[in-house]
């Protein structure tokens, strides 16, 4: 084809994909994405001086469809169950309260034990908001607490609660933080294999990622044993000039995360659990609504 004839051709499809979206001049239809989140975050996010049904409320009015809570919390469930069957909010999850402060990965038995006795509790109280996972931070690693040391005594104390998710139907949700453990997707996904049960997954955090990886590299090979997905962005370049954790101080869809990608990884490996849970700095009304929206523009 000559370059003139290429161009008016080029041109010509260009023209026929921004008249129709989503199909081609040539009559080819391009990718469509099936994937559809819903949208939730975290109840402490919201920094306003409200009861509990009011701060459901307003969380469903900025456009959330969903809270999770952590447990165990101080809240009182009544309010929690009234303010839940009121909004239509729904409680998809929580997170262990109790992770960071009693390791499983602790030298003492103890320590350990704390954690496992806050999971049962969690799952049991998971079950009675209507949720599906619980959200486990499965150990640390330092210069007290070796490698392979976290990597036995966490799979001990989770096989321990195990029975508990089974009996509860809430599923053991094990996120990737900055632990110094699990580093690689390949190392995640035979952590979660080796225990051989349907009631251990993945929450895959997507910004948690981009200071050292790719989140959709993650994504493809963790696969269907992603449970759930929560939401940050991470900026490399202000990691680099300011600090490491000055990466977490850009707004959703303002850093490094191709959004676009990620989502078609997701759809691709064949995500269920449908939801999309923020967890970034909250505040009040503008604040929350203005997540809500940016969750919308990634999403779509």
């Amino acid at each position: 084809m000559e370059k003139r004839a290429f161009l008016k051709t080029s041109a010509t499809l260009a023209a026929g994909t921004l008249a129709a979206p989503g199909i081609m001049a040539a009559g080819i239809k391009t990718k469509k994405r099936k994937l559809k989140l819903r949208k939730s975050l975290k109840f402490g996010m919201v920094k306003e001086d409200l009861s509990i049904m009011d701060k459901f409320k307003l969380l469903k009015d900025v456009g959330f469809d969903g809270v999770e809570l952590d447990s165990p919390n101080k809240l009182n469930e009544k309010e929690i169950l009234e303010a839940r069957d009121e909004t239509g909010l729904v409680i998809p999850g929580t997170i262990n309260s109790m992770h960071w402060k009693f390791p499983l990965s602790d030298p003492d038995p103890g320590v350990r034990a704390k954690c496992v006795e806050s999971m049962k509790e969690a799952l049991r109280k998971t079950k009675l908001y209507g949720g599906t996972t619980v959200l486990l931070v499965p150990a640390v690693v330092n210069d007290k607490i070796a490698y392979d040391d976290a990597y036995r005594r966490s799979q001990e104390e989770i096989r321990k609660i195990i029975p508990v998710a089974e009996e509860t139907g809430v599923k053991i949700a094990i996120e990737n933080v900055w632990n110094n453990f699990l580093l690689s997707p390949m190392e995640a996904a035979r952590y979660i294999d080796e225990f051989e049960s349907d009631m251990i997954g993945w929450y895959f955090d997507v910004g948690n990622i981009v200071r050292y990886g790719w989140p959709e590299q993650w994504i493809k090979i963790l696969g269907k044993r992603i449970l759930k997905v929560d939401v940050k962005e991470y900026s490399r370049k202000k990691q680099q000039e300011e600090g490491i954790w000055k990466g977490f101080d850009v707004k959703i869809g303002d850093g490094d995360c191709n959004w676009p990608v990620v989502m078609d990884a997701l759809e691709e490996a064949g995500y269920t659990g449908r939801w999309g849970s923020a967890e970034v700095p909250g505040g009040d009304r503008k604040r929350l609504l203005e997540i809500s929206e940016r969750m919308d523009k990634i999403f779509s």
